[in-house]
C-alpha cells in the first residue's frame, strides 16, 4: 500500500478478480494489440514478481508500464540507466543537514527511486553491473541495505525492466544470478497491420482521455494472497518440476534437443515460477485452480531467461523458444480432464 494512502474495506474473492479484469481492460484502452505482452505483465503483478521486458525501441513498452501504473493507485517512479548512473543514484544516499539554530549537524538518508511501489528500469543492461547489483536485495527481499541500515520498501513493489535486444554496443548484460529475479521474460513484437494502423490512428489525433486508476495497492496485496491461495495439485507441481529438470542436459529425462543445445538448464526458482504464474493465469481467467495448461501457458517466459543455450545452438540459429517448445511436446502433462 503506498505511504499515506487511507485503508480501504478488503474485497472478497470476486471483487478481487473483477478488479485484476477491470485494469487489464483499463491498461487496453491505452494499449493497442500486445494482448498477451499486457497479460504476462498482470500475471507476474499478481504473483508478487518482477518483468523484464524486451523489444526493439518504439514498440509502447515504457508506455505500457506507464499505463499499469497510472490505471493503479500505486507510487510510480522511473529509472533512466545510463553508463555514469551510481548504485546511491537508485538506493539513496546520506546528506548532511545542520540546524540553522543550533548549527548542529546530522546525516539524514534521501531515499532513492526504488522506494516506490512500482519501479521502470528503462534500458536496464545500459548500467555498469554494480549499478545493476543494487537492485539485486530490493528485487529478492523488497528491502535495501544502505548507509549501514536495511530499510523495508512500499508494498506491494515491482520491478518492471526495459531492454533492446538488437543495440549490445555500450550495454552490460545481465548476469544470470539477477535474470533469474525476473519471474517472467516477456518478449515485446512488432503490431500486426490492423493493430499499426490503429496505433497511427489513435496516436496521430486528439490526445487521449487518461485512465481511471481501478486498483488500490491494498487490493494489489490481496490479489497476490488471493494468488497464493489457489491450490495446486501434487499432479501439478509433479509436471512443472518434470519439465524444469529436463532443461537441464544431465538429467536423464531431458531429451536430445535440450542435451545437444543447452549448456545451463534452469534452477528450482523456475519451478516456482511456473506454479506462481500459472495460478495468476487461473485468476485472471476467473478460475480457482490449476490446469496444466496454465502451466503450460507461462513456460516461456518463464523458461527463456533461465535455460542457457551452448554455442552449438547459436551457430545454429536454435532459440530457447524452440527449445521450451519441443520440451512441452516431451514432457506429457497429466492426462486427467479434472484441473489440477
Amino acid at each position: 500500500m503506498p505511504r499515506g494512502a487511507e485503508a480501504a474495506p478488503p474485497l472478497n474473492r470476486d471483487a478481487l478478480i473483477a478488479a485484476a479484469d477491470a485494469l487489464r481492460r483499463e491498461v487496453g484502452r491505452r494499449i493497442v494489440g500486445q494482448q498477451d505482452v499486457i497479460e504476462e505483465v498482470l500475471m507476474a503483478m499478481l504473483a508478487g514478481g518482477h518483468v523484464l521486458l524486451v523489444g526493439v525501441p518504439g514498440l509502447a513498452k515504457t508506455l505500457l508500464v506507464r499505463s499499469v501504473a497510472e490505471a493503479t493507485h500505486l507510487i510510480f517512479r522511473r529509472v533512466q540507466f545510463t553508463p555514469d548512473l551510481v548504485p546511491s543514484d537508485v538506493t539513496g544516499t546520506e546528506v548532511m543537514e545542520e540546524d540553522p539554530v543550533t548549527r548542529h549537524r546530522d546525516f539524514r538518508f534521501v531515499e532513492g527511486p526504488v522506494f516506490t511501489n512500482i519501479l521502470l528500469a528503462d534500458e536496464i543492461n545500459r548500467t555498469p553491473p554494480r549499478t545493476q547489483a543494487a537492485l539485486l536485495e530490493a528485487m529478492q527481499e523488497h528491502r535495501v541495505t544502505a548507509a549501514g541500515q536495511t530499510r523495508p520498501l512500499p508494498e506491494p513493489f515491482f520491478v518492471l525492466a526495459t531492454q533492446n535486444p538488437i543495440e549490445q554496443e555500450g550495454t552490460y548484460p545481465l548476469p544470470e544470478a539477477q535474470l533469474d529475479r525476473f519471474l517472467f521474460d516477456v518478449r515485446v513484437g512488432y503490431p500486426d497491420e490492423k493493430e499499426e494502423i490503429a496505433i497511427l490512428r489513435d496516436t496521430t489525433g486528439a490526445t487521449p482521455p487518461p485512465l481511471v486508476p481501478v486498483l488500490s495497492g491494498d487490493d494489489a496485496l490481496a490479489l497476490q494472497a488471493l494468488v497464493r491461495a489457489v491450490p495446486a495439485a501434487e499432479a501439478a507441481l509433479r509436471y512443472a518440476a518434470t519439465l524444469v529438470r529436463a532443461t537441464r542436459p544431465d538429467a536423464p529425462s531431458a531429451p536430445d534437443s535440450v542435451k545437444r543445445f543447452v549448456r545451463w538448464g534452469a534452477g528450482p526458482r523456475a519451478g516456482q515460477a511456473l506454479i506462481l504464474g500459472a495460478k495468476a493465469h487461473a485468476v485472471l481467467n476467473g478460475r480457482f485452480a490449476v490446469s496444466p495448461a496454465d502451466i503450460q501457458r507461462v513456460a516461456h517466459p518463464v523458461l527463456r531467461h533461465r535455460v542457457l543455450l551452448s554455442f552449438a545452438a547459436e551457430a545454429e540459429g536454435v532459440t530457447v523458444d524452440r527449445i521450451v517448445g519441443e520440451l512441452m511436446q516431451s514432457v506429457p502433462a497429466p492426462t486427467s480432464d479434472v484441473r489440477v
